[in-house]
Order: C-alpha cells, then structure tokens, then sequence
C-alpha cells in the first residue's frame, strides 16, 4: 500500500537527491520503505527531475480528485454508532466509510466520537476491542513520554496548513553552542518563509518560552500556530499560547523534515554562528544582524 508523504519529506527528499543519496538512503532517514520513495519519485518527477513544490502541487491535484475530508454530522454519527454496536474498529468503519460512501474520516476521529460518547456517560466505548489500558492510554494522560505536558502531535494539524495554504504558522527549533553552552532560538514561517531568532544563554524551558515570547510578540496577530520539536526546552509552550494566543503542535520523535523548512534555515544560519563557536552572551544585535541578511537572499 502507498504511503502518504507530508509536504516535509518531499522538501526532504529533493534536497536529498541534490545530494545524491540513494533511494534506499533515504528511505532508510525518513523511516519509510525504499518503495515509498521510489513510487513517489516516479510519480511525481517532472521534465527537470524531482522538485519539492512540483510534487506536492501533483499530490495535492490527486487528493483533491480522491474522497473528501467531511465533519462528523449527526447522519455520520448514526452509521458509526450502528458500526460500533456491531463491534467494528474504528478503523474498520473509516476503511468501510471510504470504500462504499466515499467519505474520508479518520480513525482518530472517530476515537474521539467514542471518548465524547463517554464522557456524556454513554457506553459506545464497550464495544472496543481494548477498553482498558491502551484505551486510556490514548486519550488519558496530560504528560507523554516525551515528558512535554500537553503535547498535541502534528496529526492534529489540519492539512491547509501543512499543505502551507495558511499564512501565520510557524516552526520553532534551536541551534546550540560548542559543549551545549547558549544557544539561539530560531522560528521560521511556513509560508512566506521569514526566519526571526533570539539568542539564550541557556536551554531551559522557561527561557526559551520567554525568548519566543518576546521575538514573536510584535507580530502576534501574524501567530496562528507554532511547531516544535520534542527537546524539554519547548515545555513551556502552554506559556508561548497563552501569551501570544496561538496553538502549539509537536513534531514526531526523529521525522526532523516535519519541520522541513526550520531545519534548512538552522543550516544556513551556522554560516554566522558555527557548531566550534560559544552562544553564551551573543548579543540579539548580533542575531538580528544575520538573520536580516538571510530574510534578504532571494528565495528558491
């Protein structure tokens, strides 16, 4: 079965041919089937090789042609329910859903169904196969091994904006100095692909909160979402929501080119700031500087 490819790996996987890896390679990187890799490379290859906005533009067209994301209407919610009380999966419901209405609804959606059913005290969650501990697994715990309270993972991301159709969603990393000493916050824009950084002289959760904060708060109403990856730094990200009323999302564990685009500019902006060089005392003056200069280079 193809494997959907995010907008990310497909920015990963041309940047990776320009290096000349191998599909094997890469699908070794990005944890998918070399198969993977290779269907999407043929698919979507155009008369100048593999281009990143090319291929998502082709995958986007055949989504579209496909069925249809829908919401869970009151009629939706019958036929999962008559499902259910058969003693179907989730899963098995949104494969059927497809297959014979043509409706695109995802398993998680309609866990979610089943755990709002409960909560209203209704009993639709009997009917899952597991209703013990992989149940409250799922939904029960505010905490996560990534040990980050709250943590909502990019699946939640609605596809406008990964697909980047949406202006004001972010990514959000850092660069660290030689032997873990200072390092520099870095956000980057998905669509218009501005970068602003600010420098910390330690990685602790709530300084880093305070740096986004303050980097990002003249231009809040330009703040719709911001992704991060797993580092303990971003704990604090229920702080950066509040105080810039944004939302938060969390990559997954090691799928770096789910923020693709944070990524790339992390590597342009150790030209200016080099894994051997001390990030502790670096002035934002400093910081504000080079990250000018990269705003300013014309943009792939």
């Amino acid at each position: 079965m193809y494997a959907q490819l995010a907008s990310e790996e497909r920015h990963y996987i041309a940047i990776s041919l320009k290096k000349g890896e191998s599909m094997r390679q890469i699908g070794r990187d990005m944890g998918r089937s070399h198969t993977t890799i290779s269907r999407e490379i043929a698919r979507n290859t155009g008369k100048k090789g593999y281009r990143y906005q090319q291929a998502q533009n082709k995958a986007i067209a055949r989504h579209k042609s496909k069925s249809k994301a829908v919401k869970m209407t009151a009629q939706l919610q019958s036929k999962i329910t008559l499902h259910l009380e058969q003693d179907w999966s989730p899963e098995q419901i949104s494969g059927r859903l497809k297959e014979v209405d043509n409706v695109c609804l995802h398993h998680e959606t309609i866990y979610r169904f089943i755990l709002s059913d409960k909560k209203q005290s209704g009993q639709l969650y009997k009917h899952l196969r597991q209703q013990g501990k992989k149940y409250r697994k799922r939904y029960g715990y505010a905490n996560n091994r990534t040990g980050i309270p709250n943590r909502v993972d990019i699946d939640e991301r609605c596809n406008k904006v990964n697909n980047r159709e949406i202006f004001g969603h972010w990514e959000a990393d850092t660069i660290i100095g030689k032997g873990h000493q200072g390092a520099i916050v870095t956000l980057d824009e998905r669509v218009c692909k501005l970068r602003v950084a600010y420098p910390v002289n330690t990685k602790q959760a709530n300084k880093v909160a305070q740096a986004i904060t303050q980097v990002l708060q003249p231009i809040k109403t330009w703040v719709e979402s911001i992704t991060y990856d797993n580092g303990k730094e971003f704990a604090k990200h229920e702080t950066v929501n509040s105080q810039l009323e944004c939302n938060s999302y969390f990559a997954k564990p090691y799928h770096s080119w789910e923020r693709g685009q944070n990524e790339n500019a992390n590597g342009l902006l150790r030209q200016y700031f080099p894994k051997s060089m001390c990030l502790v005392d670096i002035a934002y003056e400093e910081v504000r500087i080079a990250v000018h200069k990269l705003n300013s280079r014309p943009r792939k």
